[in-house]
């Protein structure tokens, strides 16, 4: 099966290029399974019950976050209802949401997505490592494509993470630094790996954020309001294949669609 992860969806800019152009992308590359991070779409930070609709509709089979999927606190009321919407499943267990979906994707091929954020640099959350190898002996015998989004700011961490889980799960994907690394590749044992899968956004910018409010930040240390920037609009993300009987992966490429429109 086809499998295209898009890298964490960054305000309007973002939304609007995915609104303007998944659909075409999905037919093209005639994806099986469409996973996004959209921890950032709303106005850069968090996500609304009404966006995550948006973006389900046009085509994302599942919705991956971070350590910003509580900014906008109606979420904490809507995520318990939308499964595909997940949260790090490393959070506390009273914590609303969930870490892990189960599904079918176009093809009819069953798979899951877990969703963990990292320890390094990131705020205090329970081991991704044990509560990943916790999660996989939950899922139904049949599925053996499952798809790991490990939201982590440490390199090292991420690697870490491909390396025990090579072979138990069929993709470690990295979100969180919006930035697009270019270490993908096929790990000994068969699992897709991406340190940094980067961001579907505004790339004339700070990460997503205007420039000159973060370098004005940085000169004067005065605090200042992040907005959204909105030059340079990108689409990107990493295209797999994974073998539907073993939930090995077979290839794995970047994807990178660069816009006229902000």
């Amino acid at each position: 099966m086809k499998v295209l992860f898009i890298g964490d969806i960054v305000g309007r800019p973002g939304r609007n290029a995915l609104k303007g152009h998944l659909r075409g992308i999905l037919e093209a590359r005639r994806i099986d399974l469409c996973i996004a991070n959209a921890e950032n779409c709303a106005g850069g930070n968090g996500i609304t019950p009404p966006l995550a609709h948006e973006l389900l509709s046009l085509g994302i089979d599942v919705l991956t976050s971070g350590n910003h999927v509580w900014d906008k606190k109606e979420i904490l009321d809507y995520i318990d209802s939308q499964p595909r919407l997940l949260r790090p499943a490393n959070y506390p267990p009273a914590v609303p949401g969930k870490g892990l979906y189960q599904g079918v994707a176009r093809n009819g091929v069953p798979f899951a997505v877990i969703n963990l954020q990292g320890r390094v640099f990131m705020p205090p959350t329970d081991c991704p490592f044990r509560t990943c190898e916790a999660l996989l002996q939950e899922l139904k015998p049949n599925i053996k494509v499952i798809v790991v989004d490990f939201h982590a700011e440490a390199t090292a961490e991420k690697q870490s993470m491909g390396w025990y889980f090579d072979g138990k799960v069929s993709a470690v994907i990295g979100t969180h630094t919006h930035v697009t690394t270019a270490d993908e590749r096929l790990l000994p044992e068969g699992t897709v790996y991406i340190t940094d899968v980067g961001m579907t956004g505004p790339h004339e910018s700070v990460i997503g954020v205007d420039r000159n409010i973060v370098l004005s930040k940085f000169i004067t240390q005065i605090p200042a309001k992040f907005e959204t920037a909105s030059g340079d609009v990108r689409i990107n993300g990493v295209e797999m294949e994974i073998n539907d009987e073993n939930g090995k992966g077979v290839s794995v490429c970047r994807f990178e669609m660069k816009l006229t429109e902000d």
